[in-house]
């Protein structure tokens, strides 16, 4: 067992750019109030401990970068490094927003398609009951690219706020009352249940996918509000959505902070289908198991893999006795881990409004730097935290 206090100095630092204000809940409006608590509350938050049981000892190492590449990587005519990923892709969809396409978790719905193209992958308790099973949420750039993707499944509230900071568009099939306050926002956007049903021989929730053709269709004919562009808008966040290391350099933790711990395997608390991050030292990536196997696209084999995986320990609130809920997911402050190379160090995150991004932050109040690559993040309800476990 070990654990890390920020300091407030640290934390003062971390939060000097943003305005200190509490938000209650995820359901808080767009139009930030003044906080009502003092900063001394927020580090309070912050200097939480993260109690995370890993048999992994620390690493102590001088502070020293690895270069992947002695020559300055020049980037190609045409190409841009995207925001999402930080890597090179096609400077013509540059202003195109991304989709959030929910994904069915269920074991009844694997094999997935098209998950392992996703720039970054979300995973989060979709409900309080059987065993607080969890959804994905695929967050995609190039989806014109996409020949198949599903299967798609219902949404809930904190996945139409977390898809607004990539100014992304929800897909979707339906889901509980709880959302239509959020979609009613100007600045959401979904498609719900307009995607192509495929005979799988599975039962009807397991048929609906984004096939080729199906986001051009609706971008153009969709019956919801105006401003459904393709494009990105105003509600959207200028510049890369991490702070991203130079492209054809990376790093290991070991190598920049003086206290990191081994991470070869991350255990997480998702019980229903147990869900792990496997390092690979061959790609330099993680690997994501559920239900004790790798996962595996059934579009070409490719594993659902990651250079950077985020943990958020998160709140959240039950709306009602079906398990439905809601991720405090708006916080001045709160606990995370991130992984990269085979290694962990904790984290501190916060998001700030509704629309807002979730910044990260390191313990000398320095917003993270991370690796260039696909990111999974999940949030971890604060009341199994401690069940996160490290190898």
């Amino acid at each position: 067992m070990f654990k890390r206090i920020y300091s407030k100095k640290a934390l003062a630092a971390a939060l000097c750019s943003v305005m200190l204000m509490s938000v209650a809940a995820c359901g808080a409006s767009e139009e930030a109030s003044e906080a009502e608590s003092s900063s001394s509350s927020i580090f309070e938050s912050i200097s939480e401990t993260a109690p995370v049981e890993t048999p992994a000892e620390e690493t102590e190492t001088p502070a020293e970068e690895v270069t992947v590449s002695n020559e300055p990587y020049v980037l190609p005519e045409g190409m841009y490094f995207s925001e999402l990923t930080g890597e090179p892709i096609s400077e013509a969809i540059r202003d195109q927003r991304p989709i959030a396409v929910m994904v069915d978790n269920e074991k009844t719905a694997l094999p997935h398609y098209g998950t392992s193209e996703a720039d970054v992958v979300y995973e989060l308790m979709n409900s309080t009951k059987n065993d607080r099973i969890t959804r994905l949420m695929c967050i995609v750039k190039d989806w014109g690219s996409i020949e198949q993707l599903g299967s798609i499944r219902s949404t809930r509230p904190t996945n139409i706020l977390l898809a607004a900071e990539w100014n992304a568009v929800l897909c979707h099939d339906g889901g509980p009352l709880y959302n239509d306050q959020y979609f009613a926002r100007e600045w959401s956007a979904h498609f719900s249940g307009t995607f192509s049903r495929i005979n799988n021989g599975k039962a009807r929730e397991f048929t609906e996918y984004i096939v080729s053709g199906d986001l051009d269709s609706n971008f153009s004919n969709y019956s919801g509000k105006a401003g459904y562009e393709t494009t990105y808008n105003q509600y959207a966040n200028e510049g890369s959505h991490f702070k991203f290391v130079e492209y054809g350099t990376e790093f290991k933790l070991s190598d920049r902070y003086s206290k990191t711990y081994t991470a070869n395997i991350a255990a997480l608390p998702f019980t229903h289908n147990m869900s792990q991050l496997v390092y690979n030292s061959e790609t330099g990536e993680y690997e994501y198991y559920e239900y004790d196997d790798r996962h595996e696209d059934a579009e070409d084999g490719a594993p659902l893999s990651f250079k950077n995986v985020i943990l958020q320990k998160c709140t959240f609130t039950q709306l009602d006795d079906n398990g439905y809920l809601i991720y405090n997911c708006i916080d001045p402050g709160n606990n995370g881990w991130y992984l990269t190379n085979g290694e962990a160090k904790d984290i501190a995150w916060n998001k700030l409004t509704e629309t807002g991004k979730t910044v990260y932050y390191d313990e000398n109040g320095s917003e993270l730097e991370i690796n260039t690559g696909k990111t999974y993040i999940a949030l971890i309800p604060a009341d199994s935290w401690d069940l996160v476990t490290f190898q």
